[in-house]
């Protein structure tokens, strides 16, 4: 670890443990400076007393991931404290940490609100619809009619007849959906929490079962990123669609499609406004 890069290490665990206070921990005796001790520390995140005076002093080397996890519990950091942690540690962010999600904040659904003439929705790492806008409910598909545990982007691809119908190919979505379905899932280490779904998709459709099986996977990147329809009412459409990360949740992604033709906007827009 460079030199300077090790002390700002230091710097900042030394200033996060001397705000702490040891009473509310248990720790107890008379001190000369604030907050906890790095041994007490070094207790309460089940690392050696020496290794993490190391850390603070700049010596040792590249902490591990598991370490840094571990110090960051001990320490009672926030989100952003952990991945400025990692920064200054491992050079690099930590994994996601996957956060259960039922439904988005009302500054979010707002922002959907406004794009009345394009779909959006936000995605869960494991491909959960859990906030979407008129326009998507009737381009895409009505979410608020399914089940909760059915608004998942695979299920209602492989297992809604209506849903699989409007795409203009389906053989060639659903392939490019489950290989980044599965990216997804791996980035996150998510790949227990959507054993059920996947055991379920396998067993009910045999073309999911063989795409799976396939092991293949793509990214974001991958393909001309438009979406073409066949919609009941407007006919054969194409929507132009980009993923964006939500500020302060990278296990949520907020997917927008725009339609590439000013007039089916309109026709979009009329059409949501109409189901309101």
């Amino acid at each position: 670890m460079p030199v300077n890069t090790a002390r700002s290490l230091g710097d900042f665990l030394k200033s996060r443990r001397t705000r702490l206070d040891p009473a509310s921990f248990g720790f107890s005796g008379r001190r000369r400076t604030p907050g906890l001790r790095r041994e007490e520390v070094a207790q309460r995140a089940n690392i050696s007393p020496t290794w993490y005076t190391w850390l603070e002093q700049g010596r040792g080397g590249a902490p591990s991931a598991q370490v840094l996890d571990r110090v960051a519990s001990a320490l009672l950091l926030t989100d952003a404290e952990r991945e400025h942690l990692f920064m200054l540690g491992l050079g690099r962010p930590p994994e996601v940490r996957y956060k259960s999600v039922k439904n988005v904040s009302p500054r979010l659904q707002r922002l959907l609100d406004l794009l009345d003439a394009s779909p959006a929705l936000i995605r869960t790492a494991t491909w959960d619809i859990v906030a979407w806008n008129r326009a998507a409910a009737v381009v895409l598909t009505d979410y608020a009619a399914l089940p909760p545990s059915q608004r998942n982007i695979l299920y209602f691809l492989f297992r809604d007849p209506a849903a699989r119908a409007k795409q203009h190919d389906w053989e060639s979505v659903a392939r490019f959906v489950v290989g980044g379905f599965r990216a997804d899932v791996a980035r996150a280490g998510l790949a227990s929490e959507v054993g059920e779904l996947v055991d379920e998709l396998c067993r009910v459709s045999p073309e999911f079962d063989a795409l799976w099986r396939d092991n293949e996977v793509v990214g974001h990147g991958d393909g001309d990123n438009v979406k073409r329809l066949r919609h009941p009412e407007l006919g054969a459409i194409e929507l132009e669609y980009s993923a964006f990360s939500v500020d302060g949740r990278p296990d949520l992604s907020m997917i927008v499609y725009n339609p590439l033709d000013d007039k089916i906007a309109e026709r979009i827009r009329a059409l949501a406004a109409r189901g309101e």
